[in-house]
């Protein structure tokens, strides 16, 4: 198949996601072009059956914002003419699925011979939080519904979808995923010297810093369970609460054991160096972030909200706590560090568990039944 895709190109899970799911499509024999406004921060080489055409967006004086949404649409015209696309996979509603059901309008009435079935993925952001302002409400859901084929990457994300919005509910739920061979088993001294210092033990956070993040909470959490131990905590990640989580370190007298690496593209060999991972976020559609933490055999401390139950299970891949259960979050994280035995044990489980249910040889074909049968419909419909 001949796949469009288009993705926030920039630092975050639903990036990663679409991009990894291009490279993988592209290793199974499909054609793939990404339609973005710059070069997803994941694909960073050249690889064959894979090609990026970048979104150029006009600035006229008559503009007050730059019409982001046409040029999209403009581009995915050209794209889908020029490269013949059976589908424009999109992720997030608005407003790349917004450009997409413009795009194969401008297709159908230009009597093109061959116009591309949409495919949208919600990823969270676009229902939870874009989703909530009343005033995108109506063309969230005209997007979703005039897609041929939707998904969700988690069944939390599916149900809050249909609470919100009156769609159709044919959702289909397709996990985010991993690649196995990003954690295969190899010397990883280099980074555990680098992230442990004089330290011992290594507790990391992954994120894009943002409010839902609760990065302050990260720092307090840490400095509870690990007062007297030989520990640090990494942020990888870099946002508008950077600053916050800074003045929580100096606050509670840890900013020396906490260490600030910013935006890193391949956190693989970061997170096998690390001990345990911690995620108190106030909400996750699915937990990118986690699930690579658990690939790389390291234990979760998380929130038990949204799709973090799928993905860490109960007491599988690491332990989960209420929202408000800080203190219970401090224990658990505490127990995890005191106990080398545990956090071995409970390390392996969320690998075992992450190979499992989460591996690109699992997941990856359900995208490729999803396109099957979008487009098997929309040939049915023309014929």
């Amino acid at each position: 198949m001949r796949i469009g895709i288009t993705c926030y190109p920039s630092y975050g899970g639903s990036g990663v996601v679409a991009t990894e799911l291009g490279r993988q499509l592209a290793r199974r024999g499909h054609v793939v072009h990404f339609i973005t406004y710059d070069v997803p921060f994941r694909l960073p080489r050249f690889q064959e059956n894979v090609f990026f055409h970048e979104v150029e967006t006009p600035s006229y004086p008559l503009f007050k914002h730059p019409p982001y949404l046409l040029a999209l649409a403009n581009k995915m015209v050209e794209v889908a003419r020029y490269a013949e696309l059976d589908i424009l996979h999109v992720h997030y509603a608005i407003p790349h699925a917004t450009s997409a059901y413009l795009a194969r309008e401008v297709l159908e009435a230009g009597g093109d011979r061959r116009t591309p079935a949409v495919v949208t993925t919600l990823h969270g952001t676009d229902i939870t939080l874009v989703g909530s302002e009343p005033s995108f409400s109506d063309i969230i859901a005209f997007s979703i519904d005039r897609s041929d084929g939707v998904t969700a990457v988690s069944h939390a994300l599916r149900a809050e979808t249909l609470k919100a919005f009156r769609v159709r509910p044919d959702i289909r739920v397709i996990h985010n995923f991993i690649d196995p061979e990003d954690y295969a088993d190899h010397d990883r001294c280099d980074e555990r010297r680098c992230l442990a210092g004089p330290d011992r033990l290594v507790v990391t956070h992954i994120s894009n810093f943002r409010p839902v993040k609760r990065v302050e909470v990260v720092v307090r959490v840490f400095a509870g369970a690990a007062r007297d131990l030989p520990a640090r905590l990494v942020l990888i990640g870099d946002g508008p609460d950077v600053p916050k989580a800074r003045r929580e370190a100096a606050r509670l007298g840890v900013e020396d054991r906490v260490v600030f690496l910013g935006r890193q593209e391949q956190v693989a060999g970061l997170l096998a160096a690390s001990d345990v991972f911690l995620l108190p976020s106030v909400q996750e559609s699915f937990g990118l972030a986690a699930l690579e933490a658990m690939a790389a055999r390291v234990p979760v401390v998380a929130s038990r909200v949204g799709g973090l139950p799928e993905v860490v299970g109960e007491d599988e891949g690491g332990f989960l706590y209420d929202i408000g259960d800080l203190d219970g979050m401090t224990a658990g994280l505490r127990r995890l560090l005191l106990d080398d035995e545990l956090r071995r044990e409970c390390g392996q489980r969320a690998r075992e568990r992450a190979f499992r249910l989460f591996s690109s040889e699992r997941v990856v074909p359900e995208y490729e039944r999803c396109y099957e049968e979008v487009l098997a419909l929309r040939s049915g419909r023309a014929g």
